[in-house]
């Protein structure tokens, strides 16, 4: 072999990877964001998450990527480790696809039809278009498109050039004698295995290995062991994922290695001891680029058959191999996996579970500091303190992780969900603070002086109902995205706003009439003034979503028509939460009209 065949070799191998990486990234920019989801939320069962798994890596060429994603949605905790199972065991089948797009390339000119679709015509024809596309096409969208088709041509030329290299090897006695030695079914696996972890792809492997086929030295005694190496040296980038992933997300980026191995075993026995026993006459049958791909297909499918009633096993496995570490109960709960901000669709619905986490978690905050209200001797100030902090840890992290995803390629739909997810942290931290505020004020005012007189307390609760019913609305409405309960926040956000103004002027009047103190007066406006925060936080998280919904990027000209206009529906909450948060009515109208409100006789005395 001359030197300048060497080069060519090492030339059509550099292009046929770089064509392949070409296309792998623009079929993953045109489809990813449809893609995504669809594993996410469709791999509900086996046989359907190995179906998703097959038809995402046919699409997107590569089952490394499949699995990496599936890893990241592990991890971040979108996705059961069994979910993840059958996925990549569908990756496993689906990467043999490329090496029918490669046969392409192996279409001989003979006439008619076939001189087509031959690779020349076919080559040519596709790079005028794709460079058309990449020049000419203004939404990036076509670009991507561009991309795909010229990534295939260079794909196909590099196929060419590595075909026309290795096509005098067949004459050559040191590689009919190499080639030979692959028969030996142990040598071939670990030769296809190590190649196919040093080039990081499956696909490509089998691309140079059809390459080879072309010089008609290789037969099928020698090509199995080394696709059979290739399925199991196509799991070393996925076992690189596991470096930084959690617990959950280094079992599933075991499965690859694990089901690789264990199909490439139970297969190859299977096969040889058949051999053995019945001496198929095809052992020696000289390969091609076309034989190949199909024995490929086939030997993985029959890999993914025999493992499909297994999964419970593979999971058994890799949670045996992994165990659960005693300080993941103690970890943080911020789970947001920096693999997936290259697919900013699932980005996004990360940080939306993650934000509803935190929702939660600040509602809790919130019940906690009024039962403190409703209840002067219940103390639950460090709770409300710890959940304080976790709230805060969520906003750092959802900030820190927003702020990156900013940098993605987006569609205008996802930037808007970004501006709308960043308003909403903020929000639900500072409804967090001032739950803190209300825990400590209620604190000193048990500590100091025991309770308030019957009127404030009786006040006090019925703000801590209508607190408790707008924060109510703002967790359900975001964390079911429901703009119906969103809508119902801002009247009733003017009725304690309301409530609070009415409030401190009968504040300064039991002031002047010496019915409270001074030191007692200061903490009553404290806790209120934190309610009205509360609200005034809820609010915004409802106008974000209202905004949103309706496509209007304008919060306060949103706010401004809402209360100049006061439409039907806005005036019928607003009396509605009028009438129910009435801190004038009588007790036994209370206990008719609010039944959750006690009687002011109720309260404790003041000290």
């Amino acid at each position: 072999m001359e030197i300048s065949e060497i080069i060519a070799l090492f030339s059509g191998v550099a292009l046929f990877l770089f064509g392949m990486s070409l296309m792998g990234d623009g079929l993953k920019k045109v489809s990813g964001d449809k893609l995504e989801p669809i594993l996410y939320k469709l791999s509900g069962t086996p046989l359907r998450g190995v179906l998703l798994g097959t038809g995402v890596t046919a699409v997107i060429q590569s089952s490394s990527a499949t699995a990496v994603m599936i890893v990241g949605f592990v991890s971040a905790g979108m996705m059961k480790v069994s979910q993840g199972i059958s996925v990549i065991l569908g990756a496993i089948l689906g990467t043999s696809i490329t090496g029918w797009v490669i046969c392409l390339s192996y279409i001989d000119a003979a006439g008619g039809l076939a001189q087509l679709l031959s690779t020349k015509t076919l080559t040519g024809i596709v790079a005028v278009i794709g460079i058309l596309l990449r020049m000419v096409g203004k939404k990036q969208s076509t670009k991507h498109i561009g991309d795909i088709l010229m990534g295939f041509v260079v794909l196909m030329f590099g196929m060419s050039t590595m075909s026309g290299a290795v096509s005098g090897l067949g004459d050559q006695p040191w590689f009919t004698g190499a080639l030979t030695s692959m028969s030996n079914p142990l040598l071939g696996i670990l030769v296809g295995a190590l190649f196919t972890a040093l080039l990081q792809s499956a696909s490509a492997a089998v691309g140079i290995i059809q390459a080879l086929s072309v010089t008609g030295a290789m037969q099928f005694e020698e090509a199995f062991p080394l696709l059979l190496g290739i399925s199991v040296g196509a799991a070393a980038p996925v076992m690189l994922t596991a470096l930084g992933a959690n617990t959950n997300g280094k079992r599933v980026s075991m499965v690859y290695p694990i089901a690789t191995a264990i199909g490439t075993a139970v297969t190859a026995a299977l096969f040889y001891i058949a051999n053995a026993i019945f001496h198929f006459p095809f052992i020696q049958t000289v390969m091609n680029p076309f034989n190949l791909a199909a024995i490929n297909s086939i030997m993985r499918l029959f890999m993914i058959v025999l493992l499909f009633p297994f999964m419970d096993i593979i999971e058994a496995i890799v949670r045996a191999l992994i165990p659960d570490r005693p300080e993941d109960a103690a970890m943080p709960t911020v789970q947001l996996e920096e693999m997936l901000l290259q697919h900013p669709a699932m980005a996004l619905e990360q940080c939306r579970l993650t934000m509803n986490d935190m929702a939660v978690l600040t509602k809790k905050a919130v019940d906690l500091a009024l039962d403190m209200v409703r209840h002067l001797d219940h103390d639950h100030t460090e709770e409300v303190r710890k959940l304080e902090q976790v709230v805060d840890d969520y906003q750092d992290a959802l900030g820190t992780y927003l702020v990156k995803l900013t940098g993605r390629e987006m569609t205008l739909e996802q930037n808007e969900y970004v501006s709308k997810y960043l308003h909403t942290i903020s929000d639900f931290e500072l409804i967090s603070d001032q739950a803190l505020v209300i825990a400590i004020g209620t604190q000193q005012a048990h500590s100091k002086f025991g309770s308030f007189s019957g009127d404030a307390g009786h006040e006090l609760e019925v703000m801590a109902s209508a607190v408790d019913k707008v924060t109510t609305l703002a967790t359900d409405a975001f964390t079911q995205n429901d703009l119906s309960l969103a809508e119902q926040i801002e009247p009733l956000e003017e009725v304690i706003d309301n409530l609070c103004d009415t409030m401190k002027i009968n504040h300064v009047d039991r002031l002047q009439k010496k019915i409270c103190t001074i030191n007692q007066g200061l903490v009553f406006n404290d806790i209120i003034s934190g309610c009205e925060r509360v609200s005034d936080h809820c609010s915004n998280i409802a106008v974000a979503m209202i905004v949103l919904g309706h496509d209007t990027l304008d919060m306060h000209e949103y706010l401004t028509n809402l209360r100049e206009e006061r439409s039907s529906a806005y005036e019928t909450y607003y009396e509605q939460y009028k009438k129910e948060y009435d801190i004038e009515l009588s007790a036994s109208d209370k206990a008719v009209d609010a039944p959750f409100v006690r009687a002011a006789s109720e309260a404790l005395p003041v000290v």
